[in-house]
């Protein structure tokens, strides 16, 4: 059946099912539906760029990923319905994974009030220390076993941190061991657009060009430390569309914007699901681990409309009532720029402690003072073969005292040297110099 000629049930249809929302369901199964890890997660380097340093990944016992995976679909639906707020009638697109995964190696630095904040916004499990730890292992190792056949899935992490300032080695550990992550050097106090250029080149290679560009240099220019999360995938679906089946159809925005054609996917055989007016089909891709569920929000809903996370587990679950022919537009969205600024959406969730002065990341440095931005890009496209997406995060760290340019010293008026023993402070030369040019 063609898309026009249920033109009537495609007007009921809302832009508020954010691609957001896709990724986060595909996300949550990628942390869910695999089991228990016990060693560490795997590291990961450039492929090009500065020299890398590690810390010690202690191996965790095993542990279930699946609190984590409940805990990062809980902040996902948070940070969704605070960001729609701000842009309703805007397409969204983010990675929960890859935004908690940047938070929570900043969350590994703080101390405090500041990290009870950040952990309640996160929905970190409750216990944190070791169980996190293992947690967080469980997780890495969960997502490194997505890529397969069929389905191409790379996260990479990373700590980058001016040469001025070195992270404390407990610090290193930690992120070595939850997050797979090492340390980069860059010159954010004395060449921010050189710091920018490589941060943004190792992004790139991450998530295969598709985001060439997260940070600018007037963002880290007298930055401390940014945190770093990529996330890239590339996944056929077990089913792919008939291209011949594509059909142009009608889409009716939220508001009072005009409906609009767009050209809708068509297939049958999919499993779906009811839960509180709302409607999703799941679309499963090769290997079975990965699975897209697009959520229908009741008729009528708002233009920020979400499922409680209670119902997002109904409309996700495995096996639903029975099968239904699909009618899916294809999408190519991209989110960065102002869009991407999350500082007013998680100040807005209740972490706002963690951007002021009174913040405290001392378990990251002793002269940490405060994030000073999350920036995020996204990219997701849905097409009759299966989907593309990637995404990136960075958390920039302000320092206690913002590094300056270094001091330069010249010496264009009379000066004194002082030749001296550094063990024994003995003078052995002492010169006054009053004309350089006079011998």
């Amino acid at each position: 059946m063609k898309p026009n000629a249920r033109a009537a049930r495609h007007r009921n249809m809302r832009n508020t099912i954010r691609a957001g929302l896709g990724m986060l369901a595909a996300a949550t199964t990628a942390i869910t539906a695999i089991g228990c890890a016990s060693a560490p997660p795997p590291a990961q380097r450039p492929a090009a760029g500065p020299e890398v340093a590690r810390g010690v990944a202690a191996v965790e016992p095993a542990a279930s990923p699946r609190p984590l995976g409940a805990a990062d679909t809980a902040f996902g639906l948070s940070v969704l319905g605070a960001w729609c707020a701000r842009y309703p009638e805007q397409n969204l697109v983010f990675s929960p994974s890859t935004l908690a995964s940047a938070l929570g190696m900043a969350y590994l630095g703080a101390r405090g009030a500041t990290a009870q904040a950040m952990a309640r916004v996160l929905h970190l499990p409750a216990g944190g220390g070791d169980a996190l730890a293992a947690q967080l292992q469980a997780r890495s190792r969960a997502l490194a076993g997505l890529d397969g056949p069929g389905v191409t899935l790379a996260a990479s992490n990373q700590v980058w941190a001016d040469p001025a300032l070195p992270p404390l080695s407990s610090y290193l550990d930690a992120v070595a061991t939850g997050y797979g992550a090492g340390l980069a050097k860059v010159p954010f106090s004395t060449n921010p657009q050189r710091a920018a250029d490589e941060i943004n080149q190792a992004v790139s290679q991450a998530t295969r060009g598709h985001i060439p560009r997260l940070v600018t240099p007037d963002m880290v220019n007298g930055i401390g430390w940014v945190l770093t999360s990529a996330l890239y995938m590339n996944a056929a679906w077990a089913a792919p569309f008939d291209p011949n089946q594509t059909a142009p159809g009608t889409f009716t925005p939220n508001g009072n914007a005009r409906p609009v054609t767009v050209k809708y996917m068509n297939g049958p055989g999919f499993q779906y699901a009811s839960a509180a007016g709302w409607t999703a089909a799941s679309l499963p891709y090769k290997g079975g681990k990965l699975t897209m569920t697009a959520l229908l929000p009741p008729a009528g809903a708002g233009s920020c409309a979400l499922p409680s996370q209670a119902g997002l587990r109904i409309l996700t679950a495995p096996a639903g009532p029975g099968t239904a022919q699909v009618s899916l537009p294809k999408v190519n969205l991209s989110t960065d720029g102002a869009a991407g600024d999350m500082k007013p959406v998680l100040e807005r969730l209740g972490m706002g402690l963690a951007f002021s002065d009174s913040a405290d990341f001392t378990g990251l440095s002793e002269q940490a003072c405060c994030i000073g931005f999350v920036q995020q890009a996204a990219t997701l496209q849905v097409g009759e073969k299966g989907t593309v997406a990637a995404a990136a995060v960075a958390v920039g760290v302000a320092a206690s005292a913002v590094l300056g340019s270094p001091r330069t010293i010249v010496f264009n008026r009379p000066y004194l040297m002082l030749v001296t023993d550094t063990s024994t402070g003995e003078p052995l030369f002492v010169a006054k110099v009053a004309n350089p040019a006079a011998g």
